[in-house]
């Protein structure tokens, strides 16, 4: 017989809460904090992430149904690009548009290089009539909303894992200090000869 074999003992399954002479209160306590310490980091970063995906989810499809485009026209001619811009044939320029009220409004939006005033271009604005970026598509909101629903969930497990392993740190640490009182006890008597 192998020794690996021969040492081998046989895994108990929930051992800490069955009856045993040996069992101390700190056993048992230690197993429901595991039980609960797991249970809010599998199911509580679960349940987290799936309401903040939710809410991404919601919050970009609400911008896709109030964000429309608008026609605009440059104010000022568009700059060539330079040789260090990343996105070379688009630059910032001032735009002029009518808002949703009638009044004329002005900014600076993404527009093709070397563009000569009073061309028309398209932005995209809110209800009011502001400024903004074009909105996420459908398939672009749904990887937005997994990543962060992924990131919000695996930060929100942390939490109780850390603290389930501070409490059993705490109690591990509480354990020693209760052996080494019992050895400074019993530990002399062992020394003495019985005859």
């Amino acid at each position: 017989m192998p020794v690996k074999a021969a040492l081998r003992v046989p895994r108990v399954w929930l051992w800490r809460w069955r009856r045993n002479p040996l069992r101390r209160r700190s056993d048992a306590l230690e197993a429901w904090i595991v039980l609960i310490a797991w249970t809010l980091t599998v199911f509580g970063g679960v349940f987290i992430g799936l309401a903040a995906t939710q809410s991404v989810e919601h919050g970009l499809a609400q911008q896709r149904a109030e964000w429309h485009s608008v026609p605009a026209r440059l104010t000022a001619d568009a700059p060539d690009s330079t040789p260090t811009e990343s996105d070379a044939d688009r630059v910032w320029a001032k735009v002029s548009w009518t808002a949703p009220d009638g009044s004329i409004r002005a900014g600076q939006a993404r527009v093709s290089t070397g563009a000569t005033a009073g061309t028309p271009v398209t932005i995209w604005t809110d209800s009011d009539g502001r400024l903004v970026t074009k909105p996420a598509t459908e398939s672009q909101a749904q990887l937005r909303a997994s990543l962060v629903g992924v990131l919000v969930g695996m930060s929100a497990s942390v939490v109780p894992f850390v603290c389930g392993r501070l409490v059993r740190g705490r109690l591990e640490r509480r354990r020693m200090e209760q052996w080494d009182e019992e050895w400074e006890r019993f530990g002399p008597l062992w020394g003495r000869r019985t005859t």
